[in-house]
Order: C-alpha cells, then structure tokens, then sequence
C-alpha cells in the first residue's frame, strides 16, 4: 500500500508538474507575443513621428520669445521636424514597417506640426490693422516680422490661414468618411507639390524671425542685410502664393475625383 500510495502520489506530482510547466510555456509564449507586437508599434519610423508630436508645443512657443536663441531653436526645430516626415515614411515603406498606429500618428503629427507653426506666424505676421490678431508686446517693430520684398511688406492675412487650415480639417473628414465606405484616398501630385512649397514658406518666415531680431538686436541695416531680406521675403511670399494655389488646387481635384464614389 505504501508503494502503491508513493507511486500515486509521484504520479499526482508529475502531472501538476506537467500542468505548470505547459502553462508556464504558454504564459512565456504569451508574453513574448506582447513583446513582439509592442516591438512592431514601437519601431524607428513610429519613434521618429513620436518626437515630431513632442516638438511641436515648443515650435509654437519658440517664436513668442523675443530673442535669437530662441528663434533659431525654433527653426532648427522645425526644420529637423520637416525633414523627419519625409525620413519616418520612407523609412516605413522600405524597411516594411508600416503599423497602424503609424497609420494614426503620422497624420497627426502633420496637422499639429501645421497648425503649431501658423498660430506664431499669424499672430507675427498678420496685417497690423488686422482685427483678429491680439495686441503684440514685441520688442521689435511688428512689421519687420512680416516679409520684406522690394514691394513692401508681406504678412500673413486672417483668410489665408483659415484656407490652409480649413481645408485641412475638411480633408480629414473627408478620407475618413470614405475610409468607411471602402474608398482609399491616396496622395496625389499637387497634394505633394504644396506640401514641399508649404514646408519652404513655413522655413522662411521661422528663419526670418531668428534673422530678422538678431538684425534688430546689432542694428544691422546695410545693403548686404537688406539684399538678404528681401531674397528671404521673396521666397517665402512666392512660396505662399503657390501653397495656397495648390492648397486649393488640389482639394478641388480630390473632390472631383471622389466626390462621385463617396455619393454612391
């Protein structure tokens, strides 16, 4: 009976052994599948997107401090922040990275980045009778922040931000409602073309804060200083003329292309 009663036992003990040890093989393959797919959501190209939504507060605040320093971080920022979208995407595409939830933040970090860098702009550029802009306390004259071109100069008016921005939100609304019939909205050429004028535009204005209060801050006004102002305002004016062109361009074309699926 003693024998009989080891022999059970032993036989009991090695069958809840074997039950632990099968749970303990599937909890750690449990385990190491959570690691996998969080390794998947948080690989480089989401890590990179991630840093451009963490920017974007300091890119807004940047400019509203009157000093060089802290303008030329601003448009270091900006910069960095505008080349990594290209860099996040095409490290997605060619490394096969493309997650959902990059499929989520990267939209995101682009509508923040927009509207991060047009709040400063608005409120520093804008038209100085404009009804819409708080008073400024800015150390220097308001209107050299606008850009200097040999025709005068040029600010930022309420309506070409509520364009940019508005048919921003409108296409967001729009590609989820087709996302939920079915119908993938994909980027095309114009989209693309004022994306890249818009980016150069936004870099101008960012660099003439910087240049434009470090020129207030030593008093440079020289034929050299203004050859360069007015190269910078020339730039960044034409850049905003052909963002704005194809801001529109291209939402009327986005419409005539789906508006037709979207209504069936």
């Amino acid at each position: 009976m003693d024998r009989e009663g080891a022999v059970l036992r032993g036989d009991c003990c090695a069958g809840r052994w074997r039950v632990r040890h099968t749970q303990g093989r599937q909890q750690a393959r449990s385990e190491g599948a959570r690691l996998a797919d969080w390794r998947a959501r948080v690989n480089l190209p989401n890590a990179i997107t991630a840093a451009r939504i963490l920017a974007a507060p300091f890119i807004a605040a940047l400019p509203f401090i009157g000093s060089p320093s802290a303008r030329g971080i601003a448009f270091v920022l900006y910069v960095v922040a505008a080349l990594t979208d290209y860099v996040d995407g095409m490290l997605a595409r060619t490394r096969n990275l493309i997650t959902d939830l990059g499929r989520l933040l990267d939209p995101l970090a682009d509508k923040l980045l927009l509207f991060a860098t047009l709040i400063p702009m608005f409120v520093l550029m804008a038209p100085l009778n404009d009804r819409f802009v708080p008073t400024r306390a800015e150390s220097i004259d308001a209107s050299r922040l606008q850009f200097q071109t040999p025709l005068g100069p040029v600010g930022l008016p309420w309506w070409i931000v509520a364009i940019v921005i508005g048919r921003e939100i409108f296409m967001t609304i729009f590609r989820q409602t087709a996302a939920r019939r079915g119908v993938v909205i994909s980027a095309i050429g114009p989209a693309k073309w004022k994306t890249a004028f818009q980016s150069v535009w936004v870099g101008s204005a960012y660099f003439w804060f910087f240049a434009a209060t470090t020129a207030a801050n030593h008093k440079w006004s020289g034929a050299t200083w203004h050859a360069f102002a007015y190269f910078n305002g020339t730039v960044g004016s034409l850049t905003m003329i052909v963002s704005v062109f194809l801001t529109v361009y291209s939402l009327a074309l986005y419409l005539r292309r789906y508006s037709g699926a979207l209504a069936t």
